[in-house]
């Protein structure tokens, strides 16, 4: 009995653990990775298309377009686990409201004056605000995590002061960066027994329900807008690419190495957004945007970091949460779950 147990224990490790462990910091860098440069390019089609399409309106097509490109890849998965998707109700529609209906709106409406470059400086304090929300699910932030957020908030205090091109609606940016690191903190607590392109389909077609009201009111206030390649064709890319692969590629990013480790990566947003607003929109950067998103990136990778207080080399470890449990850093790979009739290989 004790030589078929020990067996039991030590051959999984040796045969399917290891390589795991070894390709999936790599694999989840790549879709993080993916992921931001996608969406930075969302950033610049919403600053725009300001004067051309209305936020919710915008919005609400980008998740139409989405749930078109995904049903293909998730809608028959979703109709099978549609009881376990009730079972998650509450979860399955939180996720939806920060993710899909509230982020990309706000940024939508930030963009009817913000210049692109502000918004992806504003949108670097996200990483800080992921582990803020690891910090309340449990897990130590420490001395290192807690400078970080102070130095990024007072890069962002700067920027909203007048360090760079500033306007009241520069203030939908903050909300926005608070909902998508709430969404991030929560794929981490996602069902494991949830499908992840079944999860997909049901968050985007969850969020765009929510924003069946909201359309009905822009169109009846402020009219619909004149279909052309000029808008047409930003809503397809912020459709398929900036919703339907970058989403993809994130929440796979972080069920591969965490929320906070993925917000490593989100760092390049702020340079990509500059780079690509200064090509396609013409804005110019100035001394104090630069040493604003000095400031940003300097707290985001002081506070986002692999952990330095006791952690070990390997980049975590487990803290007991209020309720006794074990809560884990989420550089730490998620335990298997029982062999079931759901496949291993379905997604994110």
């Amino acid at each position: 009995m004790t030589a078929v147990a020990h067996q039991t224990r030590t051959a999984p490790a040796a045969g399917t653990t290891r390589p795991r462990r070894g390709a999936a910091p790599l694999l989840g860098v790549a879709c993080a990775a993916l992921a931001t440069v996608v969406w930075s390019g969302s950033l610049v089609t919403a600053r725009g298309l300001h004067d051309s399409v209305p936020p919710v309106q915008h919005a609400f097509w980008r998740w139409v377009i989405a749930l078109l490109a995904v049903a293909p890849f998730g809608a028959r998965q979703a109709w099978r686990q549609r009881h376990l998707f009730r079972r998650h109700a509450r979860y399955v529609l939180l996720a939806s409201l920060l993710g899909v209906a509230a982020y990309n709106t706000l940024v939508n409406q930030a963009g009817l004056t913000t210049p692109a470059a502000t918004m992806g400086m504003i949108m670097a304090a996200s990483p800080v605000l992921m582990a803020v929300f690891e910090r309340l699910g449990g897990v130590r932030l420490g001395a290192r995590r807690t400078s970080g957020l102070l130095l990024a908030c007072a890069g962002v205090a700067l920027l909203v002061g007048g360090g760079a091109d500033f306007s009241a609606g520069a203030l939908w940016m903050p909300a926005a960066a608070c909902c998508f690191a709430g969404y991030s903190a929560l794929l981490r607590r996602r069902p494991a027994e949830l499908g992840g392109t079944a999860f997909l389909f049901t968050t985007f077609l969850t969020g765009t329900v929510l924003l069946v009201p909201a359309q009905a009111v822009s169109l009846a206030v402020q009219g619909g807008f004149r279909p052309s390649p000029g808008t047409v064709l930003p809503l397809l890319y912020v459709g398929v690419a900036s919703s339907a692969l970058a989403f993809f590629a994130w929440n796979k990013a972080v069920a591969l190495i965490g929320a906070t480790r993925a917000g490593i990566v989100y760092y390049l947003q702020p340079v990509c957004v500059a780079l690509l607003s200064w090509a396609v929109l013409g804005e110019h950067t100035s001394r104090s945007r630069l040493l604003c998103l000095a400031l940003i990136l300097a707290g985001v990778v002081l506070g986002a970091g692999p952990a330095a207080d006791g952690a070990s080399a390997g980049g975590g470890r487990h803290t007991p949460d209020r309720r006794g449990r074990r809560a884990a850093y989420p550089e730490l790979p998620t335990p298997a779950a029982p062999v079931g009739p759901r496949s291993r290989g379905d997604g994110v």
